[in-house]
C-alpha cells in the first residue's frame, strides 16, 4: 500500500510540465523492533543479495519463518542470469496492516504522527499483514504468467521475512538494494521493513499513514548508488516499473539513476506518479527534477484523470494525455484511468477507450496496481491496445471483488469469469464527453459489446465478443502452464 501525505502545489514552480493553479483489538509495545545494521539481509556485504527466481509451484497459504532469512533467499531458485525477467518493480515494498477503525486518521500531521503512535503502541496480529506497495504490481502480473523481479530493501526481521516469503510464494523474485560500506551510521528504524497502516471506517472509506509521512527523508535514504545486481535486474528485464512513492523509500538521484540505466540498457520503462506526483511537482528542485524526467523519458506513463489534471491544469484527459505526449521526448502510450467510467490510451496518433466491467465493488485498493501489471502484460506481448485496456479494466475490476491486494489482488480465474460475463458499463454519453473535443484526424477506437457502424464517421467501434474471443486463449493457455507446474511438483 502506498503511503498518503498532505502537500500543496507550489504556484511559483517553473516546471513546464506543472500547472499551477476484524479490527486489531489490542494496542502494548512497539512494532519497529530495533535491529541490528549489519545483520540486514541485504547488508552482509558491499554488492547485494543475488537475484532469484523461485523454482517450485507458489504455495498462497506458507508464510513460514523458520530459520535464517539470508539463507532462505539464497536457496529460493536459479540465477536471474539464466533466465529474462518480464517485469522489475523498483522499491515500495511494504507491509500493509488493514485495521477496521471507528474514525480515518485526522489530516493535520501531528495529530496524524499522534494517531500512528498510539497503532504502533502494540504488534498488529499477522492475520492483518499484508503485502502492499509494489508487490501488488508484480504478484498481479505473476498472475498473468509474466515473470517479476522486485527490487528493493526489506529489513532482517519479521516483517520482512514475511514479505519475502509471500513474493516467493507467488512466483517472484527479489533483489536486495545493497549499501557501500562507508555510509552513514542511521538508527536501526532506518533498515527496518517499511510498515503502511491501512485504515478503514465504517463506511469502507481508507486512510493510510506510515512512518514516511513523517520524515523530511527518504526512507531508506543511506541507499546511495545502484548495485550491480540491481543493474543487472534492470538490463534483463522487459519494463521497469517506478511509481511516485518510490520517492517516500529512495533518493530522488538513485531513482533517476535507474531511470537513466533503463534507457541505456533499453528496458522500457513504466511510471505512475500516483497522488505524489502533486507533492513532487511542489518539492525540492531534486524532486521536480526527477518527477520531469520521468514524465519526459518513460515509455508509458499511468495516471488517474484528477493526476493528468494536475499535472497539465487540462480537465479532459484526452487532451491532458495529448499535453503529456508533446511535453515528452520517448513516451510512447499516455494511459489515462477513469475508474468506473474505464480507462483511455493515447498516442500521438491514436486513442482507445474502454469502458470499465460492472461488478459489485468490496473494496478499491490494489486496482491501479494490478491495472499496470495488465497493462504491461498487454505491452510486452504487442497486443492491440484496445485489447490491452480491456485486459487492464478486467484485472482491475476482479481486484475491487475482493477485500485489500496483496494476496487478494485479481485471480486468473476471476479475470476470466468477468471477460466471459461480459457486463461492459457503457454510457454513451460519457463517450459524447470524452470525445466532444477537437481531436484533428486521430483514429478513435471504442469498445463496445457489439460492434456499431456508421453510428459516428470519428469513432471505430470494436465488439466486446471478438476481444474476449482473443484473449481468452491466452490466459487459458497461462492456466495450463501454472497447472504442469503443479503436476511437476
Amino acid at each position: 500500500m502506498h503511503h498518503s501525505t498532505i502537500t500543496t502545489l507550489n504556484p511559483k514552480s517553473p516546471n513546464p510540465f506543472f500547472h499551477h493553479g476484524p479490527q486489531n483489538p489490542s494496542l502494548i509495545f512497539s512494532i519497529f523492533p530495533p535491529i541490528s545494521r549489519s545483520h540486514s539481509i541485504f547488508n552482509r556485504a558491499k554488492l547485494g543479495v543475488g537475484i532469484s527466481v523461485p523454482k517450485h509451484t507458489p504455495n498462497p497459504n506458507s508464510t513460514s519463518l523458520n530459520g535464517s532469512l539470508h539463507d532462505r533467499n539464497k536457496s529460493r531458485g536459479v540465477s536471474l542470469k539464466d533466465r529474462d525477467v518480464d517485469v522489475a518493480t523498483l522499491g515500495n515494498l511494504c507491509v500493509d496492516v488493514v485495521l477496521n477503525v471507528p474514525n480515518l486518521p485526522p489530516p493535520r500531521k501531528e495529530d496524524r504522527k499522534a494517531y500512528m503512535d498510539r497503532l504502533a503502541a502494540s504488534p498488529p496480529d499477522k492475520q492483518y499483514w499484508e503485502a502492499g506497495g509494489n508487490c501488488n504490481v508484480a504478484i498481479a502480473a505473476a498472475r498473468l504468467g509474466l515473470q517479476c523481479v522486485a527490487i528493493g530493501h526489506v529489513g532482517n526481521e519479521i516483517y520482512g521475512g514475511f514479505l519475502l516469503d509471500v513474493l516467493h510464494d507467488e512466483g517472484i523474485g527479489m533483489v536486495g538494494m545493497s549499501v557501500d560500506n562507508d555510509f552513514v551510521e542511521n538508527s536501526a528504524a532506518s533498515y527496518e521493513t517499511l510498515l503502511c497502516w491501512v485504515l478503514v471506517d465504517p463506511l469502507q472509506r481508507h486512510g493510510f499513514c506510515s512512518r514516511a509521512d513523517f520524515s523530511k527523508e527518504p526512507a531508506f535514504s543511506w541507499l546511495g548508488k545502484l548495485s550491480a545486481e540491481v543493474k543487472m535486474a534492470i538490463k534483463k528485464s522487459k519494463i521497469l516499473f517506478c511509481n511516485g512513492y518510490g520517492f517516500d523509500e529512495l533518493s530522488p538521484g538513485l531513482i533517476v539513476s535507474a531511470l537513466e540505466h533503463a534507457i541505456e540498457v533499453g528496458t522500457a520503462i513504466f511510471f505512475d506518479p500516483g497522488p505524489r506526483g502533486k507533492s513532487l511537482s511542489a518539492g525540492t528542485p531534486e524532486e521536480q527534477q526527477a518527477l520531469n524526467q520521468f514524465l519526459m523519458k518513460s515509455d508509458v506513463l499511468l495516471l488517474t484523470s484528477d493526476e493528468a489534471e494536475t499535472l497539465t491544469g487540462i480537465k479532459n484527459p484526452i487532451l491532458a494525455g495529448q499535453q503529456l505526449l508533446r511535453q515528452a521526448v520517448r513516451t510512447k502510450w499516455v494511459i489515462v484511468k477513469m475508474g468506473s467510467k474505464g480507462s483511455i490510451l493515447i498516442t500521438i496518433s491514436s486513442i482507445s477507450f474502454v469502458p470499465a466491467f460492472k461488478v459489485d465493488v468490496v473494496d478499491t485498493v490494489g486496482c491501479g496496481d494490478s491495472f499496470v501489471a495488465a497493462i504491461a502484460f498487454g505491452f510486452i506481448n504487442s497486443l492491440p491496445m484496445v485489447n490491452t485496456l480491456a485486459i487492464a479494466n478486467a484485472v482491475g475490476a476482479a481486484t475491487a471483488m475482493g477485500c485489500g491486494a496483496g494476496r487478494n489482488v485479481a485471480s486468473l480465474d476471476r479475470v476470466m469469469q468477468l471477460m466471459r460475463e461480459s457486463n461492459l458499463n457503457e454510457d454513451e454519453s460519457s463517450w459524447n464527453e470524452l470525445f466532444d473535443v477537437s481531436l484533428d484526424a486521430q483514429e478513435v477506437t471504442i469498445l463496445s459489446k457489439m460492434a456499431i457502424n456508421g453510428s459516428n464517421s470519428r469513432l471505430n467501434h470494436v465488439s466486446l465478443q471478438s476481444v474476449v474471443s482473443e484473449l481468452l486463449p491466452m490466459f487459458e493457455s497461462v492456466a495450463l502452464k501454472g497447472v504442469s507446474c503443479v503436476l511437476k511438483e
